[in-house]
C-alpha cells in the first residue's frame, strides 16, 4: 500500500471570486501529498503522479471529488474506508470528460485512465472496508503491475462468508463506471470484480483477461451480498463464467442476492482460449459457461450478447439457471423470478440449462422464469436442458441448434409453457426428448405434465409425435427466412408464418428488439 509522503506540510490559502457565478475557490497545497480546491461548493482533491492516493482517499469526505492524473501509475492496494455525512466520494481520471457518459469504454483508450495497480500477491487493487458506502469510481484502470503478480480479485467489494456475516457490515452504494479492469494475457486472475456488496452499479466498463488454470474465474462474481445490482453496458471477458451469482455459500443467514438487472452487456470468450482452435494461444484456461445463477431472485437479463462457449471443464452450455446450495450450509438457496429477454446467444455447445433444486444438497425450489424474444444461433448442442424447474415460459424465441430441442429429465416441471417459437429438429439430434421416454408429446407429458405447447414452428419434426397446434415444415427453406445461407433468420414477408403466432404476429423473435450494438467490444 502507498505510504504518506513525509515532507513538511505547506499550506497556502487563496480566496477568489470567479465569473458571474461567484464561485468560491480555496486552494491549499499539500506538498508531496495532494492539492485541494473548492469549486461550486464541492471540494476537489487533485492527485498527481508523485502524490499519495491513499492519503487523498483517507482525507476525503462524502461530497468530495478526487481527480487522479490520467496516465499516471499509483501502486496499491487501496482501501475505501467508511465515511460519515451525505453525498458520495468520486474518484475519477483527470481526463474523464473525454470518456462520454453512457458509452462503453475500450481497452484502446488506456491513455485516458488513471492507473491503479497492485504489486503484492493476493492483494486487490481496490477493496472496501466493512460498511464502506457511497463511492463512485470513474475512468480508472485496475490491474497488477506485472503478469507475475498472483491475484484473486482485482476489485473486491465486500467480503466472503468468513469476514462478512451480518448485513450491517456490507458495503453499499458503490458505482464503477467507465473503468478498465484487466489481467494480462498469460496471468491467473480469478475475478475482475468480487461483488459482495449491497446497492452497486457496474456500467460502461471493460473487463478482460480474467482466467485461471484449474479453477473458475469470473469477470463479475458475487455470493455474499444482498444486491440490488445494476450491470449495464459492459464488455465482460472471462474463462469460467463471465457473470456468476452464487457459487459459494453466503455467510449472512438467509441471504439471496436480489433485484439484479443485467442489460446491454457483451459477454465474450476469445477463441484463442479454445484448445484446438487455429488461433489457440497455448494456455489451457478452465472454461465453463457465460452466465450462471445459483442463488438469486428478481433478475432481469435483457438486451445482452453472449458469444462463444465450448465444452471444456463443463459441457459448453452458455446460460445456467441452476439452484445450488454449493457448500451445503445454505439450504435456502434458490433461483426465482428471472426474466431473460431480447438477448443474442451465439456459438455455444448448448444454450440453456435449468435445474430447479440442487440434486446433491438441500435447497429451495426454483420457479418463475420467462425466456422471451431471444435469438440463439450456431448452437452445437441442445437448446434446453430441463429438470424440475416450475413455472417456466419459453415464448417467441428463434433458436437454431444441432442437438436436441430439449432434454427433459429428473423431476417433473410444473406449469411449463412453450409457444410461438421458431426452431428445427436437427438430423443430428432429437427434438423434445425425455430421458428413457421418447420424443414429443410422450416426453412432455411425463416431465411437464400440465404443459402448454402450441403455435410453434418446428422444422423437420414429425408432426404426429407432437401436439397438433403447431406447424412442421419439411425443410428450413420452407420456413421462409430472409437469407438462410447467411444466417439471417428473420421471416421474409412471404413466409407462411409471418402472422402465425398466438397474437397474429410473426413466430419466433422480433429482431428489432435485439441488442446487436452490445456485440462490438472495440
Amino acid at each position: 500500500m502507498s505510504k504518506a509522503v513525509s515532507k513538511p506540510l505547506v499550506i497556502l490559502s487563496v480566496l477568489a471570486v470567479v465569473g458571474t457565478l461567484g464561485v468560491l475557490i480555496a486552494l491549499r497545497q499539500h506538498t508531496g501529498t495532494f492539492t485541494e480546491s473548492w469549486e461550486n461548493g464541492r471540494r476537489i482533491i487533485k492527485v498527481g503522479p508523485k502524490d499519495d492516493l491513499q492519503a487523498a482517499i483517507n482525507a476525503a469526505q462524502l461530497g468530495d471529488t478526487i481527480v487522479v492524473q490520467a496516465g499516471a501509475i499509483f501502486k496499491g492496494g487501496f482501501v475505501l474506508p467508511v465515511k460519515s455525512g451525505s453525498g458520495e466520494i468520486v474518484i475519477q481520471s483527470s481526463r474523464l470528460s473525454e470518456l462520454p457518459e453512457g458509452v462503453r469504454v475500450k481497452a484502446s483508450q488506456s491513455a485516458l485512465f488513471a492507473k491503479l495497480q497492485s504489486d503484492t500477491n493476493a492483494e486487490p487493487v481496490v477493496r472496501t472496508e466493512a460498511g464502506a458506502h457511497h463511492y463512485r469510481l470513474q475512468g480508472l484502470e485496475f490491474s497488477t503491475t506485472t503478469a507475475s503478480v498472483k491475484i484473486f480479485d482485482l476489485v473486491r467489494l465486500g467480503e466472503g462468508r468468513q469476514k462478512q456475516k451480518t448485513l450491517d457490515v456490507v458495503p453499499h452504494h458503490i458505482v464503477i463506471d467507465r473503468c478498465y479492469i484487466h489481467g494480462f494475457d498469460t496471468q491467473d486472475v480469478q475475478r475482475g470484480v468480487a461483488l459482495n456488496s449491497a446497492e452497486t452499479t457496474i456500467s460502461n466498463s471493460y473487463i478482460s483477461d480474467i482466467h485461471v488454470v484449474g479453477i473458475e474465474a469470473q469477470a463479475i462474481g458475487g455470493w455474499n451480498g444482498p444486491g440490488p445490482y445494476h450491470i449495464i453496458n459492459n464488455y465482460l471477458e472471462a474463462a469460467g463464467e463471465n457473470i456468476m451469482i452464487g457459487g459459494a455459500d453466503p455467510g449472512i443467514p438467509g441471504l439471496v442476492p436480489s433485484d439484479l438487472e443485467i442489460r446491454g452487456n457483451h459477454m465474450f470468450k476469445p477463441l484463442s482460449w479454445k484448445v484446438g482452435h487455429p488461433t489457440y494461444a497455448g494456455k489451457h484456461w478452465t472454461v465453463k459457461n457465460t452466465l450462471e445463477l445459483k442463488n438469486a431472485k428478481n433478475v432481469v437479463i435483457d438486451g445482452n450478447v453472449f458469444e462463444n462457449c465450448w465444452t471444456d471443464a463443463q459441457t459448453g452450455i452458455a446460460i445456467l439457471f441452476t439452484t445450488r446450495n454449493q457448500e451445503g450450509s445454505a439450504p435456502w438457496c434458490i433461483v426465482e423470478n428471472v426474466t431473460f429477454t431480447n438477448n443474442i446467444v451465439t456459438n455455444a455447445d448448448g444454450a440453456l440449462n435449468l435445474l430447479g433444486t440442487d440434486n446433491e444438497k438441500p435447497s429451495a425450489q426454483g420457479s418463475r422464469i420467462v425466456i422471451g424474444n431471444n435469438l440463439f444461433t450456431n448452437i452445437k448442442g441442445p437448446f434446453l436442458t430441463f429438470n424440475g424447474f416450475h413455472n417456466v415460459s419459453v415464448i417467441h424465441n428463434t433458436h437454431i441448434q444441432t442437438g436436441n430441442i430439449m432434454i427433459l429429465y429428473g423431476k417433473p416441471s410444473q406449469q411449463f409453457v412453450y409457444r410461438d417459437n421458431l426452431t428445427v429438429r436437427s438430423p443430428k439430434g432429437y427434438g423434445v426428448f425425455g430421458d428413457a421416454t421418447g420424443e414429443g408429446t410422450v416426453a412432455l407429458r411425463k416431465f411437464t405434465p400440465d404443459f402448454v405447447f402450441k403455435n410453434n414452428v418446428v422444422a423437420l419434426a414429425d408432426g404426429s409425435q407432437y401436439p397438433k397446434e403447431n406447424q412442421f415444415p419439411g425443410s428450413l427453406e420452407r420456413v421462409g427466412f430472409v437469407n438462410l445461407e447467411k444466417g439471417d433468420y428473420r421471416l421474409a414477408p412471404s413466409s407462411p408464418y409471418k402472422k402465425a403466432s398466438s397474437e397474429g404476429q410473426a413466430v419466433g423473435c422480433d429482431w428489432e428488439k435485439l441488442n446487436f450494438s452490445a456485440k462490438t467490444p472495440e
